[in-house]
């Protein structure tokens, strides 16, 4: 693959065309055919295609977003910055996703959308989330950053609700070799906004339609993707199987795992996240043995100082608060060795 990077690189710098050129439109359209949706607007990044989104649909001040309260904090950010509120629910204990058991009790007539984020790359539940947002005339988007791939009965994240933002951030499934990101949707019109939105507002030159902003995606990210969704699929079965042996084969009480999907493939494993109460412990032990683990995401939302002002509820949304305290990602990446495998279970079971 790094001989086809190089070839796409020195194709870009060949034709000296770095925004909204040819290798943009081409990644837009693979894109768009692989989530079998009708357009993809490339963007600057994963926080941008949320907040484009929302401005498209006219989502700003004195309106309201449901969002769950454990994701990583550009779901909630998009909807600030688009001057909307932001409105936490906490997220079932076995999936991780939103709780669409508490998701009602949190509609107001404010509320204009629900933001679905299929968390750690397993697919919230889209049936109910949309039933719901059919009842009371909401919209749904896909928060799908963590989830290129996924699928719910053979239908892709992109489709499942009326638009979805992507990232391509580096340790994506799916990642740029940089920031990127991009819009996908089955709504023309929504793409067309969108589109304007990210380009200063505009569609033609100096012609602004909007009060836009700057994001787009350049060319040599978009090249680079084109070389990389080819393998997607491939990179995301490996994943699958690495998290199949994981759940089979750890066995250690101390370390809860995460339950399969009945369905396999809505789950695509950007990370395989364990539950342990003796975290600090647990990864100072892993290290010993030369495993690296990381944390998603170790402050709630509602606890950062940046949303100081929900501070006092945070004691609302208690499994958020858990899998903040116990959460670790052990090792799970595509062309894993056997043996790396192999030593991340036994380092596990050994704890």
């Amino acid at each position: 693959m790094i001989k086809e990077l190089d070839e796409a690189y020195h194709q870009v710098m060949y034709r000296s065309w770095f925004i909204g050129g040819e290798a943009d439109s081409r990644f837009e359209q693979e894109f768009a055919d692989y989530c079998h949706a009708k357009a993809c607007v490339g963007t600057g990044n994963g926080l941008d295609a949320i907040r484009l989104i929302l401005m498209a649909y006219g989502i700003g001040e004195g309106d309201e977003v449901i969002v769950p309260a454990h994701t990583f904090i550009a779901t909630a950010l998009a909807v600030t910055y688009a001057g909307a509120q932001p409105v936490f629910v906490d997220i079932d204990p076995d999936t991780y996703t939103i709780d669409v058991h508490k998701i009602e009790e949190k509609i107001t007539d404010k509320t204009k959308a629900i933001i679905a984020v299929h968390l750690y790359g397993r697919c919230a539940s889209m049936n109910e989330i949309c039933d719901l947002a059919q009842k009371y005339d909401l919209k749904v988007f896909e928060d799908a950053a963590q989830a290129h791939g996924a699928e719910i009965n053979g239908q892709k994240t992109g489709t499942l609700g009326d638009a979805a933002a992507f990232s391509f951030y580096p340790g994506k499934n799916l990642g740029a070799l940089g920031d990127a990101g991009a819009v996908v949707t089955n709504h023309m019109d929504v793409a067309e906004k969108i589109r304007a939105y990210g380009n200063y507002g505009c569609l033609k030159k100096y012609e602004h339609l909007y009060q836009g902003c700057n994001s787009r995606l350049d060319e040599l990210q978009a090249a680079f993707l084109s070389v990389k969704l080819k393998y997607l699929d491939e990179w995301n079965d490996q994943r699958l199987e690495i998290a199949k042996r994981y759940t089979k084969e750890i066995s250690n009480p101390k370390v809860k795992c995460p339950k399969l999907p009945d369905y396999e493939k809505e789950h695509v494993y950007h990370i395989y996240p364990v539950l342990v109460e003796e975290r600090e412990e647990f990864m100072q032990y892993l290290l010993e043995h030369n495993i690296e683990a990381n944390i998603h995401y170790p402050i709630p939302i509602l606890k950062q100082n940046a949303y100081r002002q929900y501070r006092d509820q945070a004691g609302n949304y208690p499994v958020s608060n858990i899998v903040c305290e116990q959460e670790v990602s052990i090792p799970l990446y595509p062309n894993m060795e056997e043996e790396q495998i192999a030593s991340v279970i036994e380092a596990v079971n050994s704890f």
